[in-house]
């Protein structure tokens, strides 16, 4: 009955104000953080808005994937319990004309195509008190004051199987791959003065790295909600398979190395701070390797599902451990400015953005999937394979 009168107030009211409801998805760390980065970037560059006065209001859904985050988004949104704005969504839809009282998405979840990041600060801080608490977290795991880190975030099926046990989530092990191929990677970066902080809250296996320098955190026990959110803001930048996670970092303005990212249509490709590679196609009747042009010719380039890409024959490949090594350190050199590209290197990359669809849109919704290209490609892959730029 409660929600009946509050849905009938806000109809009368929405003359004057619009009010809107919606749900955080909450339970799932990369929608948390950057579906709801994106929908306040939006919000402050005026995209996607109400034309009348309006007010949003929000309630978050359990289980919570990361306590730290629903604080902090507490300070920034109206976030009201999920008791009290469950049931009034409920009954609005019960109701016609009740469209305009729903958030829904902003144009399209955490992707940037109004290249929002590069443009606009970050809208969460944290609080005098969260940072020493961050600091003493850094030393407790054996950082020094003022050390640089970078953060190696490496997809596993360990989290979901253990947080969703009910769900089926083999489709996604397309995006799986194995730590072991980043200790090289790690390695370097150690010997460049960075420590490295493996992430995760639930993994499969250790990385086999005997480097003082590099933090299982994933696996140590000192993971914890609040240094996961710390972590990502604070690291130099971060090596991802583009997973959930990595939403912490962007959101932060970090940069970020993209390696084995799958599918290849959906490239982060909205900042210069990012920098991707991706995993190899290979036919598996023949083991011989697709080229670029091949991939979106022969309808992988967008797979969302691991079944997909075993239908249209096609098997893929990790990068090496040297290609990750070597992506990681064009980034270091890139930020400290020590990068010296070889005479070529910028017709590679045309030649990579000539031949990628930039101007896909996504197959469910429709909206286009990339905005201005800002990222690059990395560099000593595109050196090291000229013949799959075709």
């Amino acid at each position: 009955m409660l929600a009946f009168f509050a849905v009938i107030t806000i109809r009368l009211i929405r003359p004057w104000i619009l009010v809107r409801f919606e749900a955080l998805v909450s339970t799932r760390i990369g929608h948390f953080a950057g579906n709801v980065e994106m929908y306040l970037c939006e919000r402050d560059a005026k995209i996607n808005i109400p034309v009348q006065n309006y007010i949003d209001i929000f309630y978050i859904t359990e289980p919570i994937s990361n306590h730290q985050l629903a604080t902090m988004w507490k300070r920034v949104l109206h976030i009201w319990p999920a008791w009290l704005v469950a049931p009034i969504m409920r009954v609005n839809r019960l109701l016609p004309s009740g469209g305009c009282h729903e958030v829904g998405q902003n144009t399209q979840g955490a992707l940037d195509v109004y290249n929002l990041l590069d443009q606009l600060p970050p809208h969460l801080i944290f609080t005098n008190d969260e940072e020493a608490w961050g600091k003493a977290g850094l030393l407790e795991m054996g950082l020094p004051i003022g050390a640089q880190f970078v953060c190696l975030n490496v997809r596993d099926s360990a989290y979901l199987g253990e947080h969703m046990p009910n769900n089926d989530w083999s489709y996604h092990n397309y995006r799986d791959c194995d730590i072991q191929n980043y200790v090289l990677a790690a390695d370097a970066l150690a010997e460049c003065g960075y420590f490295v902080i493996r992430m995760g809250a639930k993994v499969n296996a250790s990385i086999n790295s005997a480097n003082s320098k590099v933090i299982d955190y994933a696996a140590n026990g000192m993971r914890s909600d609040f240094m996961d959110i710390y972590l990502g803001a604070k690291c130099a930048f971060c090596i991802t398979t583009g997973t959930g996670w990595d939403c912490i970092p962007e959101m932060f303005r970090r940069p970020l190395v993209y390696t084995n990212m799958l599918p290849l249509g959906c490239l982060h490709t909205f900042s210069s701070k990012f920098l991707s590679i991706t995993k190899r196609h290979v036919w598996e009747s023949s083991g011989k390797a697709l080229t670029l042009s091949e991939i979106f010719s022969n309808d992988v380039g967008f797979c969302m599902n691991a079944q997909d890409f075993h239908l249209h024959g096609v098997s893929l490949i990790e990068n090496t451990p040297e290609e990750i090594r070597d992506a990681a350190m064009e980034m270091v050199e890139r930020l400290v400015g020590a990068w010296h590209p070889h005479a070529d290197d910028e017709s590679l990359q045309q030649r990579f953005w000539g031949l990628y669809p930039s101007n896909a849109l996504d197959s469910y919704s429709g909206n286009q999937l990339h905005g201005e290209i800002r990222a690059r490609f990395g560099a000593i892959f595109l050196r090291n394979n000229r013949e799959w730029l075709q």
